[in-house]
Protein backbone atom coordinates (compact mmCIF):
# COMPACT_ATOMS: atom_id res chain seq x y z
CA UNK A 1 0.00 0.00 0.00
CA UNK A 2 1.45 3.39 -0.77
CA UNK A 3 1.55 6.37 1.28
CA UNK A 4 0.74 8.71 -1.42
CA UNK A 5 1.60 10.10 -4.91
CA UNK A 6 2.25 13.77 -5.76
CA UNK A 7 2.69 15.19 -9.50
CA UNK A 8 4.25 18.66 -9.82
CA UNK A 9 6.11 21.18 -11.75
CA UNK A 10 9.53 20.60 -10.66
CA UNK A 11 11.69 17.62 -8.72
CA UNK A 12 12.59 19.17 -5.49
CA UNK A 13 8.81 20.51 -4.97
CA UNK A 14 7.65 17.35 -5.51
CA UNK A 15 10.31 15.49 -3.90
CA UNK A 16 9.80 17.75 -0.46
CA UNK A 17 6.28 16.75 -0.83
CA UNK A 18 7.03 13.28 -1.13
CA UNK A 19 9.58 13.70 1.44
CA UNK A 20 6.30 14.76 4.01
CA UNK A 21 4.36 11.98 2.71
CA UNK A 22 6.86 9.56 3.82
CA UNK A 23 7.64 10.91 7.32
CA UNK A 24 3.89 10.39 7.90
CA UNK A 25 2.53 13.98 6.59
CA UNK A 26 -1.13 13.59 4.54
CA UNK A 27 -2.06 15.17 1.42
CA UNK A 28 -2.43 18.74 3.01
CA UNK A 29 1.03 18.32 4.16
CA UNK A 30 2.88 17.13 1.71
CA UNK A 31 0.99 20.08 -0.44
CA UNK A 32 2.50 22.52 1.77
CA UNK A 33 5.50 21.53 1.57
CA UNK A 34 5.67 21.25 -1.53
CA UNK A 35 4.54 24.68 -2.34
CA UNK A 36 7.14 26.38 0.17
CA UNK A 37 9.98 24.47 -2.19
CA UNK A 38 8.47 25.34 -5.49
CA UNK A 39 9.14 29.32 -3.98
CA UNK A 40 12.89 28.02 -3.95
CA UNK A 41 12.85 25.19 -7.25
CA UNK A 42 10.44 27.53 -9.37
CA UNK A 43 10.32 31.29 -8.31
CA UNK A 44 9.13 32.91 -11.70
CA UNK A 45 5.97 30.95 -11.04
CA UNK A 46 5.81 30.47 -7.36
CA UNK A 47 6.56 32.75 -4.12
CA UNK A 48 5.23 33.85 -0.99
CA UNK A 49 4.65 37.09 -2.25
CA UNK A 50 2.11 35.91 -4.42
CA UNK A 51 -1.34 33.96 -4.25
CA UNK A 52 -3.27 30.92 -5.40
CA UNK A 53 -5.74 28.34 -4.32
CA UNK A 54 -5.83 25.13 -2.70
CA UNK A 55 -8.85 22.65 -3.10
CA UNK A 56 -9.41 20.36 -0.79
CA UNK A 57 -11.47 16.89 -0.33
CA UNK A 58 -10.84 15.64 3.37
CA UNK A 59 -13.33 12.86 3.86
CA UNK A 60 -12.28 12.99 7.79
CA UNK A 61 -12.18 16.81 8.30
CA UNK A 62 -14.89 19.13 6.38
CA UNK A 63 -15.45 17.12 2.94
CA UNK A 64 -14.82 19.31 0.05
CA UNK A 65 -13.94 23.25 0.17
CA UNK A 66 -11.58 25.71 -1.60
CA UNK A 67 -9.05 27.67 0.24
CA UNK A 68 -8.94 31.04 -1.43
CA UNK A 69 -5.50 32.97 -1.28
CA UNK A 70 -5.61 35.04 -3.70
CA UNK A 71 -4.03 38.68 -3.73
CA UNK A 72 -6.16 41.69 -3.33
CA UNK A 73 -6.09 45.13 -4.21
CA UNK A 74 -4.86 47.18 -2.20
CA UNK A 75 -7.14 49.24 0.19
CA UNK A 76 -5.60 52.65 -0.83
CA UNK A 77 -3.98 53.69 -4.29
CA UNK A 78 -1.04 55.74 -5.24
CA UNK A 79 -1.38 58.89 -7.06
CA UNK A 80 0.48 57.97 -10.82
CA UNK A 81 2.90 60.02 -10.46
CA UNK A 82 3.60 58.65 -7.04
CA UNK A 83 3.98 55.04 -8.14
CA UNK A 84 7.34 52.72 -9.01
CA UNK A 85 5.59 51.29 -12.39
CA UNK A 86 7.58 50.77 -15.53
CA UNK A 87 6.89 48.51 -18.36
CA UNK A 88 10.22 45.96 -19.54
CA UNK A 89 9.84 44.36 -22.64
CA UNK A 90 10.17 40.49 -22.04
CA UNK A 91 11.77 38.22 -25.63
CA UNK A 92 9.96 35.38 -26.24
CA UNK A 93 11.87 35.06 -29.45
CA UNK A 94 8.61 34.85 -32.51
CA UNK A 95 7.53 37.71 -30.50
CA UNK A 96 8.39 40.56 -27.42
CA UNK A 97 5.57 41.48 -24.75
CA UNK A 98 5.67 45.04 -22.66
CA UNK A 99 5.21 43.27 -18.55
CA UNK A 100 5.04 45.92 -16.24
CA UNK A 101 6.49 45.63 -12.96
CA UNK A 102 7.95 47.67 -9.78
CA UNK A 103 6.54 48.53 -5.96
CA UNK A 104 3.40 49.31 -7.84
CA UNK A 105 2.39 46.72 -9.46
CA UNK A 106 2.50 44.61 -6.51
CA UNK A 107 -1.27 43.26 -4.85
CA UNK A 108 -1.74 42.44 -1.15
CA UNK A 109 -0.12 38.78 -1.46
CA UNK A 110 -2.03 36.01 0.08
CA UNK A 111 0.67 33.03 0.29
CA UNK A 112 1.57 32.51 3.33
CA UNK A 113 -1.99 32.86 4.93
CA UNK A 114 -3.29 30.83 2.70
CA UNK A 115 -0.61 27.72 3.77
CA UNK A 116 -1.28 28.47 7.13
CA UNK A 117 -5.01 28.49 7.18
CA UNK A 118 -4.49 24.84 4.92
CA UNK A 119 -2.82 23.65 7.94
CA UNK A 120 -4.73 24.81 10.83
CA UNK A 121 -7.63 22.94 9.04
CA UNK A 122 -6.20 19.99 7.49
CA UNK A 123 -2.38 19.58 8.79
CA UNK A 124 -1.11 16.78 10.65
CA UNK A 125 2.81 17.80 11.04
CA UNK A 126 4.30 20.80 12.31
CA UNK A 127 4.87 23.43 10.23
CA UNK A 128 8.31 23.50 11.24
CA UNK A 129 8.44 19.92 9.54
CA UNK A 130 6.94 21.11 6.45
CA UNK A 131 9.60 24.13 5.64
CA UNK A 132 12.23 21.93 6.24
CA UNK A 133 12.99 20.61 3.28
CA UNK A 134 12.24 24.03 1.31
CA UNK A 135 14.71 25.24 4.05
CA UNK A 136 17.29 22.71 2.82
CA UNK A 137 16.35 23.48 -0.74
CA UNK A 138 16.99 27.08 -1.00
CA UNK A 139 20.49 26.77 1.34
CA UNK A 140 21.99 23.61 -0.68
CA UNK A 141 20.41 24.92 -3.91
CA UNK A 142 18.38 22.94 -6.27
CA UNK A 143 19.11 22.20 -9.85
CA UNK A 144 17.98 24.56 -12.87
CA UNK A 145 15.63 22.04 -15.57
CA UNK A 146 15.15 23.59 -18.92
CA UNK A 147 11.88 24.64 -18.37
CA UNK A 148 13.12 27.18 -15.66
CA UNK A 149 15.89 28.25 -18.02
CA UNK A 150 13.25 29.06 -19.94
CA UNK A 151 11.60 31.54 -17.44
CA UNK A 152 14.83 32.94 -16.75
CA UNK A 153 15.65 33.65 -19.82
CA UNK A 154 12.56 35.70 -20.90
CA UNK A 155 12.11 37.09 -17.78
CA UNK A 156 15.56 38.29 -17.32
CA UNK A 157 14.45 41.93 -17.73
CA UNK A 158 12.66 41.42 -14.55
CA UNK A 159 15.44 38.57 -12.72
CA UNK A 160 18.34 40.98 -12.92
CA UNK A 161 17.09 44.25 -13.22
CA UNK A 162 18.41 45.14 -9.45
CA UNK A 163 21.77 43.87 -7.68
CA UNK A 164 20.31 42.00 -5.53
CA UNK A 165 17.85 40.42 -7.22
CA UNK A 166 20.74 39.25 -9.82
CA UNK A 167 23.12 37.93 -7.01
CA UNK A 168 20.69 35.24 -6.95
CA UNK A 169 19.28 34.49 -10.27
CA UNK A 170 22.25 35.69 -12.31
CA UNK A 171 25.67 35.45 -10.40
CA UNK A 172 27.24 35.13 -13.04
CA UNK A 173 25.59 38.47 -14.73
CA UNK A 174 23.97 35.93 -17.05
CA UNK A 175 20.08 34.19 -16.06
CA UNK A 176 20.57 30.85 -15.11
CA UNK A 177 21.01 28.29 -17.25
CA UNK A 178 20.08 24.54 -17.43
CA UNK A 179 22.26 22.31 -15.02
CA UNK A 180 23.35 25.16 -13.04
CA UNK A 181 22.51 25.54 -9.54
CA UNK A 182 19.79 27.91 -7.84
CA UNK A 183 20.80 29.12 -4.31
CA UNK A 184 19.07 31.09 -2.47
CA UNK A 185 20.18 31.37 1.54
CA UNK A 186 18.43 34.28 1.90
CA UNK A 187 15.05 32.83 1.68
CA UNK A 188 16.22 29.71 3.53
CA UNK A 189 16.29 32.36 6.55
CA UNK A 190 13.10 33.52 5.99
CA UNK A 191 11.58 29.94 5.99
CA UNK A 192 13.64 29.40 9.06
CA UNK A 193 12.08 32.34 10.60
CA UNK A 194 8.78 31.86 9.47
CA UNK A 195 8.82 28.12 11.02
CA UNK A 196 9.36 30.11 14.55
CA UNK A 197 7.65 32.72 14.24
CA UNK A 198 4.56 31.70 12.00
CA UNK A 199 2.41 33.32 9.72
CA UNK A 200 2.59 37.31 11.48
CA UNK A 201 6.29 37.49 10.70
CA UNK A 202 4.79 38.23 7.13
CA UNK A 203 1.50 40.38 9.04
CA UNK A 204 3.48 42.66 11.46
CA UNK A 205 6.55 41.04 11.59
CA UNK A 206 9.92 41.69 9.77
CA UNK A 207 9.19 40.70 6.42
CA UNK A 208 5.81 42.73 6.92
CA UNK A 209 7.28 45.36 7.98
CA UNK A 210 9.70 45.86 5.23
CA UNK A 211 6.63 45.14 2.49
CA UNK A 212 4.87 48.45 4.15
CA UNK A 213 8.24 50.33 4.67
CA UNK A 214 9.00 49.50 0.64
CA UNK A 215 5.95 50.17 -0.76
CA UNK A 216 5.92 53.75 1.33
CA UNK A 217 8.68 55.04 0.50
CA UNK A 218 9.40 53.51 -2.67
CA UNK A 219 6.09 54.05 -4.61
CA UNK A 220 3.94 50.99 -3.83
CA UNK A 221 0.19 50.62 -2.58
CA UNK A 222 0.75 47.94 0.11
CA UNK A 223 0.02 49.40 3.40
CA UNK A 224 -0.59 48.00 6.70
CA UNK A 225 -3.94 47.53 7.04
CA UNK A 226 -3.74 45.12 3.94
CA UNK A 227 -1.70 42.85 5.72
CA UNK A 228 -3.51 42.79 9.01
CA UNK A 229 -6.88 42.54 6.78
CA UNK A 230 -6.22 40.15 4.68
CA UNK A 231 -8.53 37.29 5.06
CA UNK A 232 -8.31 33.60 3.40
CA UNK A 233 -11.67 32.72 2.08
CA UNK A 234 -13.27 29.29 2.53
CA UNK A 235 -15.21 29.03 -0.64
CA UNK A 236 -17.88 25.93 -1.44
CA UNK A 237 -16.64 24.49 -4.28
CA UNK A 238 -19.01 24.92 -7.46
CA UNK A 239 -20.00 21.00 -8.25
CA UNK A 240 -20.43 20.45 -11.62
CA UNK A 241 -21.94 16.70 -12.48
CA UNK A 242 -20.59 15.14 -16.16
CA UNK A 243 -21.37 11.69 -17.07
CA UNK A 244 -21.46 10.07 -13.61
CA UNK A 245 -18.80 12.09 -12.35
CA UNK A 246 -18.78 14.75 -9.92
CA UNK A 247 -16.16 18.02 -10.38
CA UNK A 248 -15.24 20.32 -7.68
CA UNK A 249 -14.50 23.49 -9.24
CA UNK A 250 -13.03 27.12 -8.34
CA UNK A 251 -16.13 29.10 -7.97
CA UNK A 252 -16.58 32.19 -8.29
CA UNK A 253 -15.12 35.11 -8.29
CA UNK A 254 -12.71 32.83 -9.87
CA UNK A 255 -13.50 32.77 -13.44
CA UNK A 256 -12.00 28.97 -14.11
CA UNK A 257 -14.48 26.99 -12.34
CA UNK A 258 -17.67 28.71 -13.77
CA UNK A 259 -16.46 28.47 -17.66
CA UNK A 260 -15.38 24.49 -17.14
CA UNK A 261 -18.49 23.86 -15.83
CA UNK A 262 -20.38 25.87 -18.34
CA UNK A 263 -18.56 24.53 -21.53
CA UNK A 264 -19.00 20.76 -20.25
CA UNK A 265 -22.48 21.75 -20.38
CA UNK A 266 -22.17 22.78 -23.49
CA UNK A 267 -20.11 19.13 -24.66
CA UNK A 268 -23.39 17.46 -23.38
CA UNK A 269 -25.71 19.71 -25.57
CA UNK A 270 -23.77 18.60 -28.68
CA UNK A 271 -22.71 15.63 -28.07
CA UNK A 272 -24.67 13.39 -25.99
CA UNK A 273 -23.58 10.42 -24.89
CA UNK A 274 -20.94 10.22 -26.87
CA UNK A 275 -17.31 12.06 -26.50
CA UNK A 276 -17.18 15.19 -28.36
CA UNK A 277 -14.62 15.30 -31.89
CA UNK A 278 -12.54 18.04 -32.08
CA UNK A 279 -14.85 20.80 -34.24
CA UNK A 280 -17.62 20.22 -31.12
CA UNK A 281 -14.82 20.86 -28.69
CA UNK A 282 -13.32 24.17 -30.57
CA UNK A 283 -17.38 25.28 -30.97
CA UNK A 284 -17.86 24.69 -26.80
CA UNK A 285 -14.24 27.08 -26.20
CA UNK A 286 -15.75 29.52 -28.79
CA UNK A 287 -19.08 29.60 -26.91
CA UNK A 288 -17.47 29.77 -23.68
CA UNK A 289 -15.43 32.84 -24.78
CA UNK A 290 -18.58 34.05 -25.73
CA UNK A 291 -20.20 33.63 -22.18
CA UNK A 292 -17.71 35.44 -20.44
CA UNK A 293 -17.37 38.33 -22.64
CA UNK A 294 -20.94 38.95 -21.42
CA UNK A 295 -20.57 38.33 -18.28
CA UNK A 296 -22.97 35.46 -18.14
CA UNK A 297 -26.12 36.41 -20.12
CA UNK A 298 -26.03 32.93 -21.84
CA UNK A 299 -28.53 30.97 -22.99
CA UNK A 300 -30.98 29.18 -19.83
CA UNK A 301 -31.09 25.88 -22.36
CA UNK A 302 -28.16 25.42 -22.27
CA UNK A 303 -26.63 25.25 -18.46
CA UNK A 304 -28.19 22.38 -16.52
CA UNK A 305 -28.71 24.61 -13.81
CA UNK A 306 -29.16 27.93 -12.23
CA UNK A 307 -26.12 27.46 -10.02
CA UNK A 308 -23.88 27.87 -13.10
CA UNK A 309 -25.72 30.89 -14.35
CA UNK A 310 -25.24 32.66 -11.36
CA UNK A 311 -22.15 32.39 -11.08
CA UNK A 312 -21.39 32.94 -14.75
CA UNK A 313 -23.03 36.20 -13.95
CA UNK A 314 -21.11 36.81 -10.70
CA UNK A 315 -18.23 37.62 -13.09
CA UNK A 316 -19.77 40.89 -13.92
CA UNK A 317 -16.80 43.77 -12.89
CA UNK A 318 -14.09 40.93 -12.27
CA UNK A 319 -11.15 40.67 -14.73
CA UNK A 320 -9.05 38.04 -14.01
CA UNK A 321 -5.81 37.64 -13.73
CA UNK A 322 -3.71 35.67 -16.34
CA UNK A 323 -0.18 35.38 -15.25
CA UNK A 324 2.65 32.52 -14.69
CA UNK A 325 1.10 30.00 -12.30
CA UNK A 326 2.36 26.77 -10.79
CA UNK A 327 0.70 23.32 -9.79
CA UNK A 328 1.12 20.57 -7.58
CA UNK A 329 -1.94 17.52 -6.88
CA UNK A 330 -1.45 14.78 -3.97
CA UNK A 331 -3.30 12.55 -3.13
CA UNK A 332 -2.36 9.96 0.46
CA UNK A 333 -3.49 6.47 1.16
CA UNK A 334 -6.43 8.03 3.99
CA UNK A 335 -8.24 9.06 0.98
CA UNK A 336 -7.50 13.05 1.32
CA UNK A 337 -6.51 14.93 -2.02
CA UNK A 338 -4.81 18.16 -2.40
CA UNK A 339 -4.97 20.49 -5.46
CA UNK A 340 -3.10 23.27 -5.41
CA UNK A 341 -1.98 25.97 -8.08
CA UNK A 342 -0.17 29.25 -7.35
CA UNK A 343 1.29 32.30 -9.28
CA UNK A 344 3.37 35.48 -8.51
CA UNK A 345 2.76 36.65 -11.88
CA UNK A 346 6.52 37.41 -13.01
CA UNK A 347 7.40 38.91 -9.97
CA UNK A 348 7.71 42.91 -9.67
CA UNK A 349 11.47 43.59 -10.01
CA UNK A 350 12.42 44.43 -6.33
CA UNK A 351 13.64 41.91 -3.70
CA UNK A 352 11.58 42.13 -0.03
CA UNK A 353 14.53 43.90 1.42
CA UNK A 354 16.77 41.37 2.58
CA UNK A 355 14.38 37.85 2.13
CA UNK A 356 15.36 36.33 -1.24
CA UNK A 357 11.50 36.80 -2.97
CA UNK A 358 9.87 39.42 -5.44
CA UNK A 359 6.36 40.10 -4.31
CA UNK A 360 3.54 39.53 -7.26
CA UNK A 361 3.57 41.96 -10.19
CA UNK A 362 -0.92 41.39 -10.69
CA UNK A 363 -1.30 45.10 -10.75
CA UNK A 364 0.69 45.18 -13.79
CA UNK A 365 -2.03 43.31 -15.88
CA UNK A 366 -3.12 44.42 -18.85
CA UNK A 367 -6.11 42.33 -18.72
CA UNK A 368 -7.40 43.56 -15.11
CA UNK A 369 -6.49 47.79 -16.89
CA UNK A 370 -8.38 47.29 -20.33
CA UNK A 371 -8.72 50.77 -20.40
CA UNK A 372 -5.30 51.96 -18.65
CA UNK A 373 -3.42 50.87 -15.60
CA UNK A 374 -4.06 52.20 -12.20
CA UNK A 375 -8.07 51.51 -12.04
CA UNK A 376 -8.57 48.71 -10.03
CA UNK A 377 -10.95 48.89 -7.81
CA UNK A 378 -9.31 49.01 -4.09
CA UNK A 379 -9.79 46.27 -1.30
CA UNK A 380 -11.47 43.47 -3.39
CA UNK A 381 -10.32 39.50 -4.25
CA UNK A 382 -8.96 39.77 -7.76
CA UNK A 383 -10.43 37.06 -10.16
CA UNK A 384 -8.40 34.43 -11.70
CA UNK A 385 -8.07 31.39 -14.02
CA UNK A 386 -6.50 28.95 -12.05
CA UNK A 387 -8.56 25.74 -11.53
CA UNK A 388 -7.65 23.11 -9.02
CA UNK A 389 -9.80 20.42 -9.26
CA UNK A 390 -11.10 17.39 -7.58
CA UNK A 391 -12.41 14.64 -9.77
CA UNK A 392 -14.56 11.69 -8.06
CA UNK A 393 -15.84 9.20 -10.67
CA UNK A 394 -18.94 6.79 -11.02
CA UNK A 395 -16.48 4.17 -10.49
CA UNK A 396 -14.81 5.40 -7.55
CA UNK A 397 -11.74 7.21 -8.72
CA UNK A 398 -10.61 10.16 -6.72
CA UNK A 399 -8.66 12.41 -9.08
CA UNK A 400 -6.50 15.86 -8.36
CA UNK A 401 -5.73 18.23 -11.12
CA UNK A 402 -5.18 21.42 -12.85
CA UNK A 403 -2.47 23.51 -15.02
CA UNK A 404 -0.24 26.51 -15.19
CA UNK A 405 -0.69 28.47 -18.52
CA UNK A 406 -2.24 31.60 -18.06
CA UNK A 407 -5.79 31.96 -20.07
CA UNK A 408 -5.34 28.07 -21.47
CA UNK A 409 -6.07 26.52 -17.91
CA UNK A 410 -9.49 25.99 -18.33
CA UNK A 411 -9.20 24.71 -22.17
CA UNK A 412 -6.43 22.55 -20.21
CA UNK A 413 -8.74 20.67 -17.47
CA UNK A 414 -11.83 20.74 -19.77
CA UNK A 415 -10.11 18.26 -22.00
CA UNK A 416 -8.08 16.05 -19.73
CA UNK A 417 -11.41 15.64 -17.99
CA UNK A 418 -13.06 14.34 -21.24
CA UNK A 419 -10.51 12.14 -21.87
CA UNK A 420 -10.22 10.95 -18.81
CA UNK A 421 -14.39 10.60 -18.31
CA UNK A 422 -15.87 10.77 -21.93
CA UNK A 423 -12.98 8.73 -23.95
CA UNK A 424 -12.05 6.74 -20.88
CA UNK A 425 -8.08 7.11 -21.17
CA UNK A 426 -6.08 6.65 -18.22
CA UNK A 427 -5.10 9.89 -16.50
CA UNK A 428 -1.26 9.91 -18.10
CA UNK A 429 -2.62 9.10 -21.49
CA UNK A 430 -5.60 12.38 -20.71
CA UNK A 431 -2.90 14.08 -20.06
CA UNK A 432 -0.40 13.12 -22.71
CA UNK A 433 -2.87 13.64 -25.53
CA UNK A 434 -2.84 16.50 -27.88
CA UNK A 435 -4.89 19.86 -27.02
CA UNK A 436 -5.98 22.68 -28.84
CA UNK A 437 -7.18 26.49 -27.42
CA UNK A 438 -9.64 28.81 -29.10
CA UNK A 439 -8.41 32.12 -27.99
CA UNK A 440 -11.07 35.39 -27.09
CA UNK A 441 -10.45 36.17 -30.64
CA UNK A 442 -11.20 33.26 -32.63
CA UNK A 443 -7.98 32.03 -33.04
CA UNK A 444 -7.50 28.32 -33.14
CA UNK A 445 -4.28 26.92 -31.57
CA UNK A 446 -3.53 22.91 -31.53
CA UNK A 447 -1.33 20.28 -31.36
CA UNK A 448 -0.29 19.20 -34.77
CA UNK A 449 -0.60 15.22 -33.02
CA UNK A 450 -4.36 14.99 -33.40
CA UNK A 451 -5.50 12.51 -36.07
CA UNK A 452 -5.08 14.19 -39.59
CA UNK A 453 -9.35 13.64 -40.43
CA UNK A 454 -9.61 15.80 -37.30
CA UNK A 455 -6.92 18.76 -38.10
CA UNK A 456 -8.91 18.76 -41.51
CA UNK A 457 -12.40 19.00 -39.93
CA UNK A 458 -11.06 21.99 -37.96
CA UNK A 459 -9.88 23.64 -40.98
CA UNK A 460 -12.48 23.72 -42.77
CA UNK A 461 -14.47 25.03 -39.52
CA UNK A 462 -11.74 27.63 -37.97
CA UNK A 463 -10.34 29.67 -41.02
CA UNK A 464 -7.65 31.10 -38.57
CA UNK A 465 -6.15 28.03 -36.92
CA UNK A 466 -2.21 27.38 -35.90
CA UNK A 467 -0.62 24.17 -35.95
CA UNK A 468 2.26 23.71 -32.97
CA UNK A 469 4.59 21.36 -34.27
CA UNK A 470 5.22 19.37 -31.18
CA UNK A 471 3.44 19.42 -27.64
CA UNK A 472 4.44 22.96 -25.82
CA UNK A 473 4.03 24.86 -22.79
CA UNK A 474 1.25 27.21 -24.38
CA UNK A 475 -0.95 24.45 -23.94
CA UNK A 476 -0.52 24.37 -20.14
CA UNK A 477 1.00 21.91 -17.75
CA UNK A 478 -1.42 19.66 -16.06
CA UNK A 479 -0.05 17.78 -13.23
CA UNK A 480 -2.74 14.72 -11.67
CA UNK A 481 -2.85 12.20 -9.44
CA UNK A 482 -5.32 9.52 -8.91
CA UNK A 483 -6.52 6.84 -6.63
CA UNK A 484 -9.01 4.45 -7.31
CA UNK A 485 -11.63 2.55 -5.45
CA UNK A 486 -9.12 -0.42 -4.53
CA UNK A 487 -6.16 2.31 -2.81
CA UNK A 488 -4.11 2.16 -5.97
CA UNK A 489 -2.51 5.25 -7.17
CA UNK A 490 -1.19 7.03 -10.27
CA UNK A 491 -0.55 9.86 -11.45
CA UNK A 492 1.63 12.20 -14.41
CA UNK A 493 3.34 15.48 -14.47
CA UNK A 494 2.66 17.13 -17.74
CA UNK A 495 5.68 16.75 -19.87
CA UNK A 496 4.49 20.25 -21.17
CA UNK A 497 6.06 22.33 -18.23
CA UNK A 498 9.06 19.28 -16.93
CA UNK A 499 6.11 17.80 -14.79
CA UNK A 500 7.51 14.95 -12.01
CA UNK A 501 5.50 12.55 -10.28
CA UNK A 502 6.37 10.72 -7.26
CA UNK A 503 4.82 7.94 -5.50
CA UNK A 504 5.92 6.78 -2.01
CA UNK A 505 5.73 3.34 -0.94
CA UNK A 506 4.21 2.20 2.80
Amino acid sequence: MSRGIVAAGHQATAAAAAEVLRAGGNAFDAAIAGLFAACVAEPVLASPGGGGFLMAHDPHAGGDLLYDFFVDTPRAKRPAPEQHFFAVEVDFGPATQEFHIGLGAAATPGFVPGLFSVHRAHGRLPMADLLAPAIAAARDGVAVNAFQAYLFAIAAPIYTREPQATAIFAPDGQPLREGDRLVNSALAETFHLLAREGENLFRDGAVGREMVRQSRELGGHIGQQDLVGYMVEPRTPLVSHHKGASLFLNPAPAASGPLIAFALRLVENLTGDRAPGIVELAEAMSATNTVRRTHGHAPDRLLDSDLIAAHLASLTGHAEAYRGTTHISVVDAEGRAASATVSNGEGNGVLVGPFGFMLNNMLGEEDLNPDGFGLWQPGTRMSSMMAPTIVRTADGRLIALGSGGSNRIRTAILQVVINAIDRGMSLADAVVAPRLHVEKCGTVSYEAQFETADISALLARFADARAWPEPNMFFGGVHAVERDRHGLMSGIGDPRRAGVVLAVGA
